[in-house]
């Protein structure tokens, strides 16, 4: 788990090892909805940053959305693109939705 959902390096260290070590097969990328990514842009973090702690942030992808469910999709194909990860591992892409409790699969058209 990590801020986002997002299939970052960390991400994908973190699913090396545990593909590696403790023989995972499956990968779910899971997202929610009311996801506080989707309240800011890299730009407004480091201007915040800047402003209450004066460092400087510039060069730091901290990975927000404006699209849900385009998110879910980009993580997967970031995934399913990875050399560290085998091609025969499912990995599959979805949304919770906090208020009805329901998981919906994020397929591409």
């Amino acid at each position: 788990r990590n801020a986002g959902g997002r299939a970052s390096d960390d991400a994908i260290r973190s699913l090396v090892i545990s593909q590696r070590l403790l023989g995972t097969k499956e990968i779910a990328v899971i997202h929610h909805t009311d996801c506080g990514m989707l309240t800011f842009s890299n730009d407004d973090l480091v201007a915040k940053i800047r402003k209450e702690l004066g460092a400087d942030a510039t060069g730091i992808d901290f990975l927000p959305f404006s699209d849900l469910e385009q998110s879910v999709f980009d993580d997967v194909e970031t995934l399913r693109g990875s050399e560290l990860i085998p091609g025969d591992i499912s990995i599959t892409g979805a949304i919770y939705d906090v208020k009805s409790g329901r998981v919906l699969e994020v397929i591409r058209k």
